[in-house]
């Protein structure tokens, strides 16, 4: 027995050693599965930067509008999630593509702008671009020429579709691009559904090539390419280090306060943690995830929820411990009875990444992808690779209960009986942040402070003379464009050999826009030929905002249905969401009151606090479940509070653990990243707050006439 224990630790040390390698150096030439083929987004590492023009003169703004939108789906699905597509100035659309190096492979790819028409055999237009909802290059297996694309026309298209392949069976109809034919399939039946198949394309590369054009010739407005940059990160080198520097000493933090808390288990979740960690970022790697700020909230979380799944699991064994049960009864019964909480709290912020990522688009698709394989890896390794780890020790013969922790009584916790205290401090705080809005609209023109993701701005591009660093243009740039702009958060761009910084600040009036160019014209000795500036829109879009509140609306109904089948007691889940949106306002309360930027961050540290409140109020909730069936009649308000007094120091312990991690990345990180970090800790500490206080509370509210009618049924006995 003893010498299975040894060769099953030995194999986990082997496996997990292989992943930290693999996770630091990778494998091959290319290093795939390492942290240096981790994809970057435009924050991060920059990419290609395309300006398109429209050949129409005066464009109205819903044909913009549309066109923005239709591109933005259209590099989502070619993996571009992470993209940017933004309206600049009165007739242009830019769009920014993560992680690229070359500007015309990234054009080849989206497809060259044009114009595109359906001719019949006499030369009539029967469709145009328009008609056209998708077209994609796909393979059939059973064929001599298995290349096909696969045709897919919206609702204006399919009946003028359907008359003339009616009309032409047997004949072709030509597809011409910018008045060239490119094709011209041959009709084999009339079809009414508007889902076509164009066959015989010869090879895969030929077919997506026909298909780009088909796709970037669908779009409500014709385009021509304007001009196409390499352009450098958002963030900067320095925000990537300082993210990097702060997630490893937060790590560190974490896996010593495991040992000193809890001993031998905090041994095994060290381990286990360090196995996490690498195989989250092989996956990253190997699956060309590509990670922004939001993707690293995304990581954040699910390391405090791999951390809660374990320090769950220790609690539990600490309380079996204290029963006088050996020491394999209880890592047994400790595994099994924090099985049930782990995995409800884990799915139900699964539920909600699943949601976020079908319906989302942009940082909100890269925050779920992160946080989805970060549950999935922590529930893997605490559930398995933990439990293993302690089952060798304990095989080994390191059995002395001390080494394990021994659960103190627990001193019950009077929480309920004060409700209306812990009701009354988040009602204050959140009515003061909602009230701050209008004073602040009236003082300052916008309730929220708005960056350009979300307000839009202007854009100013230079040809300042010199390569810049990210880090030269933070200090040489900011004193200039604040002074001159008063904008106190404006972001730069390098243009990769070409001597030019993209600088984007809040939208520029005549006054404004002046003195910024005179001021770079004195500095840096240049003419008014070197500068060019436009208004862009927002990058976040109407679109973009509607996804992202039906997606959270929608995570928060499902929450609540699985909450409810779970617990089958649908006040869990009416007190779970009430908790989880009491979070959303506190933090929105933060937002306002210290007029923190509206951008990306914003988005993800929502989502983020979303995610972390859920988790830490079923936890919770969970052991309210279980100690009903030990209660006595109709006592509540009892089971309320000894559920809250058993689970204190685990709340406590998660709170602190991942508290720490965003804390470092505060105290240590750039201005953006302090933007970021400050309200994830103020979500934190907010989401423990409301499952001790707020959740669990309310649920005994609602569940006081039940507890009336038990005890007088109970009385009339």
């Amino acid at each position: 027995m003893k010498g299975k224990k040894i060769i099953t630790l030995l194999l986990l040390v082997v496996i997990i050693a292989c992943s930290v390698f693999v996770a630091v150096k990778g494998v091959g030439k290319d290093q795939i599965g390492g942290a240096n083929n981790v994809k970057l987004g435009l924050d991060l590492a920059g990419g290609v930067s395309i300006t398109y023009t429209t050949v129409k003169e005066k464009p109205t703004d819903k044909e913009l509008d549309d066109t923005v939108f239709k591109i933005r789906k259209r590099i989502d699905g070619m993996g571009y999630t992470e993209g940017q597509v933004y309206r600049e100035g009165s007739d242009r659309v830019n769009v920014d593509i993560p992680n690229a190096t070359n500007a015309e492979e990234v054009l080849e790819e989206l497809g060259k702008p044009g114009k595109l028409e359906f001719l019949d055999p006499d030369g009539n237009v029967v469709l145009t671009g328009q008609d056209v909802k998708n077209a994609t290059a796909k393979m059939v297996s059973g064929e001599v020429d298995p290349y096909i694309i696969s045709l897919e026309l919206n609702e204006s298209g399919k009946d003028k579709f359907y008359e003339a392949t009616k009309k032409f069976v047997g004949q072709r109809i030509a597809i011409a691009y910018n008045g060239e034919n490119i094709m011209e399939p041959k009709v084999n039946e009339p079809i009414k559904d508007g889902n076509a198949s164009i066959s015989n394309m010869g090879s895969m590369e030929r077919a997506e090539d026909m298909a780009s054009n088909i796709r970037i010739g669908a779009l409500p407005l014709e385009l021509e390419e304007l001009r196409s940059n390499v352009v450098g990160a958002t963030l900067g080198e320095e925000a990537v280090k300082t993210s990097v520097k702060a997630g490893i000493i937060g790590l560190a933090l974490i896996l010593l306060f495991m040992i000193i808390f809890y001993r031998i288990p905090g041994l095994a979740a060290d381990i286990a943690l360090v196995f996490y960690s690498s195989l989250v970022i092989i996956i990253l790697s190997i699956f060309k995830i590509t990670l922004t700020l939001p993707g690293i909230a995304g990581i954040i979380l699910s390391i405090g929820m791999a951390v809660d799944a374990n320090i769950i699991i220790f609690s539990r064994i600490k309380e079996e411990l204290a029963l006088e049960k050996t020491l394999r009864a209880s890592l047994k019964a400790g595994f099994k009875k924090a099985t049930s909480a782990i995995l409800d709290g884990n799915i139900t912020t699964l539920i909600a990444s699943a949601i976020l990522y079908l319906m989302g688009t942009g940082p909100i698709k890269g925050f779920a992808q992160t946080l989805a394989i970060g549950i999935i890896v922590s529930m893997f390794t605490a559930l398995v690779i933990t439990r293993l780890i302690l089952g060798a020790f304990a095989g080994l013969g390191i059995k002395n209960k001390k080494l394990y922790g021994i659960a103190q009584k627990t001193r019950a916790i009077k929480v309920v009986a004060k409700r209306k205290i812990w009701f009354s401090i988040s009602i204050v705080i959140i009515v003061i942040g909602l009230l701050a809005m209008p004073i602040y609209n009236a003082s300052k023109g916008t309730p929220l402070n708005y960056d350009i993701e979300f307000s839009g701005g202007s854009t100013t591009l230079v040809n300042i003379g010199k390569t810049m660093s990210k880090a030269e243009m933070d200090s040489e740039l900011t004193p200039i464009v604040v002074e001159a702009t008063n904008d106190k958060s404006p972001q730069f761009q390098a243009v990769t050999d070409k001597k030019q910084v993209i600088i984007k600040t809040n939208k520029l009036d005549n006054e404004s826009r002046t003195k910024l160019q005179e001021k770079l014209i004195e500095k840096y000795g240049i003419t008014s030929e070197d500068i060019e500036s436009e208004s862009i829109s927002p990058t976040i879009s109407n679109e973009m905002r509607k996804s992202a509140m039906l997606s959270i609306i929608l995570a928060a109904i499902c929450m609540l249905i699985y909450i409810t089948l779970r617990f089958k007691d649908y006040r869990f889940g009416v007190s779970a969401v009430v908790a989880l949106i009491h979070d959303v306002f506190v933090v929105l309360a933060v937002y306002s009151l210290f007029r923190v930027p509206i951008n990306n961050s914003f988005i993800a540290a929502m989502l983020t606090i979303v995610g972390y409140s859920i988790n830490d109020t079923i936890v919770l909730f969970d052991r309210v479940r279980e100690n009903q069936k030990y209660m006595k009649r109709g006592d509540f308000k009892g089971v309320v509070d000894t559920s809250i007094s058993q689970t204190m120091s685990r709340s406590i312990n998660t709170s602190l653990t991942t508290f720490v991690m965003v804390a470092i990345l505060y105290i240590i990180g750039v201005a953006s990243i302090r933007e970021f970090a400050l309200p994830l800790m103020v979500g934190i500490l907010s989401g423990t707050y409301s499952s001790i206080f707020i959740a669990s509370p309310l649920w005994y509210v609602f569940k006081r006439k039940e507890e009336k009618k038990i005890q007088q049924a109970h009385q009339q006995r």
